[in-house]
């Protein structure tokens, strides 16, 4: 008899419960977002190659968090990991808001609020991938996508927030994050503590890194999931983080506010895609959809080159958040169904770092190519590698043959 999947995950207390807490920090890190490009570009008044490398400055140290985070996930109970996190978090945006009382607002001092947020980001995040495999049991790809699917609504509340720093000011918006951290602390202890699957606590976190890392190149599947996404996200995450904004600004003359409900609409396409893909799970070959999904992105990266009316961009940013909603599902849902129970986290964390430490590779260079070729010829290199990296995973790995165990 067929379960009932939809409705048994749904069921689970301990899943509700996570959900809470992702909600909450992922409502802080959508407004950290927004918060960290437009002080740099709307209010500092940074030039594009600024931007990119300030934004470079801040993201690559987590590369190497993210891994420590990954290999912390496995050793110890991930929930305690999180509940400490983000009850530090709040500092880093009281921090700056001290800053703008003392009148020393200024780049340094956004840089350092930048890396705190990038130390909670990069932290947490294998911890709460890793996490939710325990508390999903044997409904995954469900919980996956439910938590996907949920993280991304949350983000367009965090997103109308963080919009309002041109009408509030800094320091309101800045308060705002740090409450929700908080709240993100509390829901995360109603979570039941779980018990470590690693065999050697003792090891370094070099150690475990450095297994994670092995663990990754033993599965297929995962390495060339992990490549096709970690190459993808250099051109398209980092034109979603460093080129949409200057798009905004300088294309169509927009605000903060313009930009959030921009983004808001973004992650709501996001958010959908999930929802409609929670319908058809568990799928028999995830890895087709995703291959493919690369190839529908250049349609609509394609609607904001043209540089047509603002509905147009508004349809533009729609179809690129149902694209990203489902590519960055299906990826993750392929390394959490492949990955070795005893370095899931590790595993997770590298995937991590293809998601977001990729960003911070492409902000460097989409900086330089926005004040040299002009801000929409920007889009180029991302279309150009859509194409390339559907043909690749198609032809020549595993990905395309790939069948779920669910």
């Amino acid at each position: 008899m067929q379960v009932d999947t939809e409705s048994s995950i749904w069921r689970n207390n301990q899943f509700r419960a996570y959900l809470s807490a992702s909600a909450f920090s992922g409502m802080a890190l959508a407004m950290q977002q927004l918060l960290l490009s437009w002080i740099l570009i709307g209010i500092l008044l940074l030039p594009a190659h600024q931007v990119g490398l300030i934004q470079a400055l801040i993201g690559i140290p987590g590369v190497f968090l993210m891994l420590m985070g990954g290999a912390s996930a496995d050793r110890a109970d991930p929930r305690n990991l999180l509940i400490r996190i983000y009850a530090v978090a709040p500092i880093f945006p009281l921090f700056l808001i001290a800053m703008d009382f003392t009148g020393w607002f200024a780049v340094w001092s956004v840089v350092l609020w930048g890396l705190g947020m990038s130390f909670v980001q990069s932290y947490s995040m294998p911890a709460q991938q890793a996490i939710l495999n325990r508390i999903s049991g044997q409904h995954l790809q469900q919980g996956v996508t439910a938590a996907t699917a949920a993280g991304f609504v949350v983000q367009v509340f965090g997103l109308g927030l963080a919009g309002q720093i041109d009408r509030w000011g800094i320091s309101p918006v800045l308060l705002s994050q740090a409450i929700v951290l908080g709240l993100a602390a509390f829901a995360m202890a109603r979570i039941t503590a779980v018990v470590t699957i690693d065999p050697k606590p003792e090891q370094s976190a070099v150690q475990g890194i450095v297994e994670g890392l092995q663990a990754t190149l033993r599965s297929k599947i995962v390495f060339n999931v992990l490549v096709i996404n970690f190459i993808s996200s250099i051109f398209n995450a980092g034109s979603f983080i460093t080129v949409f904004p200057f798009i905004v600004k300088r294309i169509y003359a927009g605000d903060a506010w313009t930009l959030s409900v921009l983004m808001a609409i973004f992650f709501a396409g996001a958010a959908l895609s999930n929802a409609l893909l929670l319908r058809f799970m568990p799928l028999v070959r995830p890895g087709r959809l995703f291959l493919l999904m690369q190839l529908s992105r250049i349609i609509v990266l394609l609607m904001i080159y043209v540089q047509g009316d603002f509905w147009l961009l508004v349809l533009g940013t729609f179809g690129w958040g149902l694209n990203m909603g489902i590519t960055s599902n299906l990826a993750r849902t392929i390394v959490q169904e492949s990955a070795e129970p005893a370095y899931r986290g590790r595993i997770l964390s590298v995937f991590s770092v293809g998601m977001v430490g990729s960003a911070p590779i492409g902000a460097v260079v989409l900086g330089w190519l926005i004040e040299t070729f002009g801000t929409l010829n920007a889009l180029w290199p991302a279309m150009i590698l859509s194409a390339l990296l559907c043909a690749y995973g198609a032809w020549f790995t595993n990905v395309w043959r790939y069948q779920s165990p669910t």
